[in-house]
C-alpha cells in the first residue's frame, strides 16, 4: 500500500512534527554559525563600510584633522563589538538557508492559494526592506553632521564604537520595517480587512501618523531624518491605497453568492471545487511524504 493510500491527507503525529523542527532548527543554527564565521573572518571590509558614514564628517576627526577617531570604553569591548558585527553578518548570509527551513517547515500546511500569495510577498518584502536600509546608510551621515555639527573646533568627539553601531543598527532595522508598512496595508486589503474605502476616509490620519512615527522612531530624531523616511513611506503607502482600491473594484464586479439569501436559508458553498481542491492538496502532500 502505498503512503498516499495509507495517509491521504499527509498527517504526521505531533512527535513527527517536533522531530522535524528539531532537525530543521539544527540546519539553520548550523548555517548561521557558519555565516558568523565568515563574518568573523571579514570583520574588516564590513567594519570599514560601517563607520564609513561617522568618518567623512570633519567633526569625527582628531584634534589634529588626521584619524577618524571611535573609542572604547572596556577590556572586552572589542572583542564583543567584532563577535556582534560577525553574528549581524551570519544572519544576513545565512538567510537564505534559515528562512527556507522555515517555509519547509510550515508550507505542507497551507493550500496551493497560500503558498502562492507567500511567494509574492516575500518576493516584494525583501526588496522593500532593502531598499530601506540602503536609504537609511544614505541618510545616516546627513543626521550625524547635524548634531556632531555643534561641537566646536577645538573638541574632539569622542562617541564610543558600541553608540554608534546601535545608532547604525537602529536606523536600518527602522527604515527597512518601516518600508514594510505597504506591503501590510496590501495584506489586510486582500484579507478583507481593511477596505480601499476605509483607507480612504483615514488618509490624512494615516498620513500624519507616518510623520508623527517618523519622528518618534529615528534615533537621531533630526528634521533631515524624519522627512527621508516619512517622504517615502506615505509614496509607498499611497501606492498600497491604489492598490486596495484596484482590488476592491475587481471583487465587486464579482457576483455575490450570498445575495437575496434569508439568514435561515442554506448558503451556495460550491462544494465540488472545494472537494477538487483539497483532493489535489492531499495528493500533493502524499506525494512529498513518500
Amino acid at each position: 500500500m502505498s503512503n498516499q493510500a495509507a495517509n491521504p491527507e499527509g498527517r504526521m503525529p505531533l512527535m513527527d512534527h517536533l522531530r522535524e523542527l528539531r532537525n530543521r532548527l539544527i540546519k539553520a543554527i548550523l548555517a548561521l554559525l557558519v555565516g558568523t564565521v565568515i563574518g568573523w573572518i571579514f570583520f574588516t571590509p564590513v567594519w570599514d563600510f560601517l563607520k564609513e558614514p561617522y568618518c567623512s564628517l570633519p567633526q569625527s576627526k582628531d584634534l589634529n584633522g588626521r584619524t577618524c577617531s571611535l573609542v572604547v570604553n572596556g577590556i572586552f569591548s572589542s572583542f564583543f563589538l567584532r563577535l556582534k558585527i560577525a553574528f549581524i553578518i551570519g544572519m544576513v548570509i545565512s538567510s537564505p538557508v534559515w528562512l527556507f527551513q522555515l517555509w519547509a517547515f510550515v508550507a505542507p500546511g497551507l493550500y496551493r492559494r497560500e503558498r502562492r500569495w507567500t511567494y509574492v510577498f516575500m518576493g516584494v518584502a525583501i526588496p522593500l526592506f532593502f531598499i530601506g536600509t540602503a536609504l537609511a546608510y544614505i541618510t545616516v551621515d546627513k543626521g550625524l553632521s547635524i548634531f556632531l555639527g555643534f561641537v566646536p573646533d577645538d573638541v574632539s568627539a569622542l562617541i564610543t564604537v558600541d553608540h554608534y553601531l546601535g545608532y547604525v543598527l537602529a536606523m536600518l532595522l527602522v527604515f527597512g520595517l518601516t518600508f514594510e508598512l505597504p506591503l501590510f496595508v496590501v495584506i489586510l486589503n486582500l484579507a478583507g480587512v481593511l477596505s480601499s474605502s476605509r483607507i480612504r476616509r483615514s488618509q490624512r490620519m494615516i498620513i500624519f501618523g507616518i510623520f508623527v512615527f517618523s519622528a518618534v522612531a529615528t534615533p537621531s530624531a533630526d528634521p533631515f531624518t524624519m522627512l527621508a523616511l516619512a517622504l517615502p513611506t506615505v509614496v509607498l503607502f499611497e501606492v498600497s491605497a491604489v492598490l486596495a482600491f484596484l482590488n476592491d473594484r475587481r471583487k465587486a464586479r464579482r457576483p455575490d453568492p450570498y445575495e437575496g439569501l434569508s439568514d435561515d436559508e442554506i448558503s451556495p458553498l460550491e462544494l465540488e471545487e472545494i472537494d477538487a481542491e483539497l483532493e489535489r492538496e492531499e495528493q500533493g502532500r502524499g506525494d512529498r511524504r513518500r
